[in-house]
């Protein structure tokens, strides 16, 4: 259980307050410093799959917590940028994201006691969404520049409909199932 892909999970868990608490520091470069660990967070999600596949070191307790720190680590973010943009174009995209994430956990559990947990694994479309909405949030966390922040925003756009696009794509993977036909 304890090996090198989960101690990279767990530490993706310990830096999500600590982004929280940087964002919000009264310091100079506080900014900088949330981007920076939220960085580091989305580096890590990357290399604890990635080691546990070519180290051979896949946990049940990995496979829970790593779904968990990713859906946590982005929902703090998006709630962070909510918060700060207080902007209907920010909150409707965030909204999307988390809602999509609530569906998509619930339809994995569903198909997961049909035995059918095959039918929603991760995709390509879910790994682009993700890539896309780390930069997003990243550059909407650091904020250095207004280009920054476009690029960030446009970004934050392509991701949600990256979000749709791979939310339909798994419903409909499982709509036999779901439709009890």
């Amino acid at each position: 259980m304890i090996n090198i892909p989960n101690i990279l999970t767990a530490f993706r868990v310990f830096l999500i307050p600590v982004f929280v608490l940087c964002y919000y520091l009264p310091i100079e470069h506080a900014a900088f410093w949330a981007a920076f660990f939220f960085w580091l967070a989305a580096v890590t999600d990357y290399f604890d799959g990635y080691l546990a596949r070519k180290l051979k070191q896949q946990t049940a307790f990995g496979a829970f917590l790593d779904p968990v720190a990713d859906k946590v680590m982005v929902a703090a973010a998006l709630v962070v940028i909510v918060e700060h943009y207080s902007s209907l174009w920010v909150t409707i995209p965030a909204l999307t994201m988390i809602s999509r994430e609530i569906i998509i956990s619930a339809l994995r559990e569903w198909m997961a006691e049909l035995g059918k947990r095959a039918n929603v694994a991760v995709s390509s479309i879910g790994k682009w969404k993700t890539a896309a909405q780390m930069v997003a949030l990243i550059a909407l966390i650091w904020q250095q520049a207004d280009w920054m922040e476009y690029f960030g925003l446009g970004l934050l756009y392509i991701a949600t409909a990256l979000t749709f696009w791979s939310m339909f794509s798994y419903l409909s993977a499982a709509w036999k199932d779901l439709s009890g036909q």
